[in-house]
Order: C-alpha cells, then structure tokens, then sequence
C-alpha cells in the first residue's frame, strides 16, 4: 500500500518542495550552460527570473479553464496551487513567453535560450511528477490483478490500485533529460535542441496522457493527447526543413 502525507512535518506541503528544487537544478544547469556558450554571466539567473513566474501563473491558469466548474464554485481555491492543479503545458507555454520577453530585452537569440532551457525543463518535469505521487493524482486506470498491485507498476488512491502514470512519464522526462543533455553537445543549429525536446515530451506525453483517468478535457478530446500531437508535428517539421535546407 502507497499511503504518503503530502505535507512535510504534516506543515510544508511537499509539492512547493519540488517546485523549489526543480526550479534550482534548472538555474544551476542554466548557469553552467550559458558559460559553456559564452553568454553574459548572470544568464541562467535571468532566465529562472523571467521564465518562473509567467510559468507557474499560466500553469495554473490552464488548469482552472479546464475545470472552471469547480473553480467557479469556490474561487478562492484558485489560489491553492499547492494542492497541486498546475498543468506542465500551461507552464511550458508561460516559461517560453517569459523567456522571449528575455530575448528581446537582452538582444539573446530566442532559440538560443529555448535550446538552454529544455534540457533542465525535462528535469524539472521529472522531479516535479513525484508531486503527483504525494497529492494523489495523475494516476492511471485501475489495477485489477492483484500480481500487479505493487509500486512502481501501481499507486493506491482511496484504497483502489491504480497505474502509476507519474512513475512513468517522470522516467521518460528523466531519460529525456539525459539525451538532450549529451544532444546539446552535438548540435549546433540553434532549435534543435528545443525541437527534440518538443519530440521527446510530446511522444511520451501523447501515449501516457491515454492511460491516464484525471485528464483536462475540451469535449471528448484529451488536452494534453491534442497538444502532444501538434507539438511532435512541430518539432517534426522543424527537422524536416533544416534537412531539406541543408541537402539544396
């Protein structure tokens, strides 16, 4: 049985612990791989400074429109974005709004720090899933047979084993990290590195968004299975026309 409090000294809720230390990691690969680019010394740091806050704003933001009903009826709970209810595409897309108002006020390519940041975005992603393990949720169908009621391969919530899909996605964020990690020693068109991570994410995201049971729905449509799909088709067509670029 998987039974957790989601508070630390039953005080400090766990959630805004993995924020916090998510959110340190990506300053400190940040910094380090803004001196590797030569980059103005305090890189990393302004990244984290324009990109954090748009990021946890829009994703609370996706959330709530996603389940305005709840939020309707008890608006203050709006503000409670500890207990969790913070969607990673509503913060990829407040981080990468956060980051192009950087670029434009540090005249620092666009692409350059999109390509910084999405290695340590997937590390985040990894640490951050194991909130879901403390508050219970981002879980998957239920388990059934009982040789498969076990952690790692399931979670119990209200006592009915489920799948654990965090376990899941934040393995693959993780192993994603690594890759692009080594990939951005490689490459050198700027974009390519935010596009495989567009690749990465989105792959994993559209098959485990599918074993999931607590999705943000638009009608029948999975929000995030939608969006995984038209960012794989992005990173996709961003390959394809740097490969046709170079061929001609």
């Amino acid at each position: 049985m998987i039974s957790m409090s989601n508070k630390l000294f039953g005080i400090i809720p766990i959630y805004g612990l993995l924020i916090a230390a998510a959110i340190l990691c990506a300053v400190l690969l940040c910094q380090r791989e803004s001196r590797r680019r030569h980059l103005p010394p305090d890189t990393g740091i302004d990244m984290a400074l324009w990109a954090v806050p748009p990021a946890v704003v829009c994703a609370r933001l996706y959330y709530v429109v996603f389940q305005w009903p709840h939020y309707a009826a008890h608006p203050v709970s709006i503000l409670y974005f500890w207990e969790g209810g913070l969607a990673i595409y509503g913060a990829v897309i407040g981080g990468a709004l956060g980051l192009y108002l950087l670029s434009r006020h540090s005249r620092i390519p666009y692409l350059t720090l999109l390509d910084i940041a999405a290695p340590v975005v997937l590390l985040g992603q990894a640490i951050g899933r194991w909130g879901n393990f403390f508050n219970g949720e981002a879980y998957g169908y239920a388990v059934t047979n009982p040789a498969w009621q076990f952690f790692p391969i399931a979670v119990q919530i209200d006592g009915q084993w489920h799948l654990a899909t965090f376990f899941l996605e934040s393995c693959w964020n993780l192993l994603g990290f690594l890759v692009l990690w080594r990939y951005r020693l490689r490459v050198n068109t700027p974009g390519h590195v935010v596009s495989l991570y567009l690749l990465w994410y989105g792959a994993g995201r559209l098959v485990i968004e599918g074993l999931r049971t607590d999705s943000l729905m638009l009608g029948s449509i999975r929000v995030s299975q939608l969006l995984s799909l038209l960012l794989c088709l992005v990173a996709l067509a961003h390959f394809f026309r740097h490969r046709k670029t170079a061929a001609s």
